[in-house]
């Protein structure tokens, strides 16, 4: 395991000096990341460097309500997509695309 956890040590250290956001963009990021992933303590360690890189609640409340909007409706498109595939592969027609 230690040559694992050292690969992304080293990943780590990497993102990091060749960042190109600043240090809210890039915590908010990582909070969104962390939420759609459904890791509470990365939500939590992410919402904590976001008021520390200077993230209002405000707008951290914002990232939240779009993340879980943002994949919503990514389930919703693909709820709609397998039902229409679904469909399609019963009765032998063409599947329609997202949503539709």
């Amino acid at each position: 395991m230690a040559p694992f956890a050292a690969a992304l040590g080293d990943l780590d250290q990497a993102l990091n000096a060749a960042r190109t956001v600043d240090a809210k963009t890039d915590e908010l990021i990582r909070f969104a990341l962390s939420i759609k992933a459904r890791s509470e303590p990365c939500v939590r360690k992410h919402f904590v460097g976001s008021l520390a890189a200077g993230a209002t609640e405000a707008e951290i409340g914002y990232v939240f309500a779009l993340t879980m909007r943002e994949a919503a409706g990514a389930d919703d498109c693909w709820t709609h997509g397998i039902i229409s595939s679904l469909e399609a592969e019963a009765t032998g027609a063409e599947a329609s695309g997202c949503c539709g």
